[in-house]
């Protein structure tokens, strides 16, 4: 099964927490300082906010899978549709371990499809490089760090 997944950045992680609490009727799953997230069943999302992400639309959305083969399945359709995508796969970001592979939509906005395999202590060292990815974060940090070149 797969689950959709927003990751916004948010000037006031207090005010924030608050606010999507209160939306979602439910504490976060995940609560640090600069991250937050919530794993909501109905509407099945993975909503996350962080005061890291420095992309022009301060937005990143994505499909969060369950098994490698979904991931493999995306990847795969995407390079057959000659897609430019960025896979980075064992990369640490927003306090997981994950697999993951990187494209924009036709207006920008930056998509990720990703399999988590753990937990981390750290908020991420994940990175986006090459030309391919410069579409990606439109010449500017990523979600996780991640700069493009």
């Amino acid at each position: 099964m797969k689950r959709i997944h927003i990751g916004m950045r948010v000037e006031d992680m207090a005010a924030s927490v608050r606010f999507y609490s209160s939306l979602f009727g439910i504490t976060p799953t995940v609560l640090k300082d600069d991250y937050a997230k919530w794993m909501l069943d109905d509407p099945r999302v993975n909503f996350s906010i962080s005061t890291h992400c420095d992309t022009a639309s301060k937005i990143h959305l994505g499909i969060q899978v369950e098994e490698a083969a979904d991931l493999e399945d995306v990847t795969l359709r995407l390079k057959g549709a000659g897609i430019a995508l960025q896979e980075t796969p064992a990369v640490t970001c927003c306090y997981a371990k994950s697999d993951k592979t990187w494209v924009a939509d036709p207006d920008g906005v930056p998509w990720e499809t990703f399999l988590t395999h753990g937990a981390s202590v750290v908020y991420g060292d994940a990175t986006l490089s090459g030309g391919q990815v410069d579409s990606l974060a439109n010449g500017s940090k990523g979600c996780c760090g991640a700069e493009a070149d």
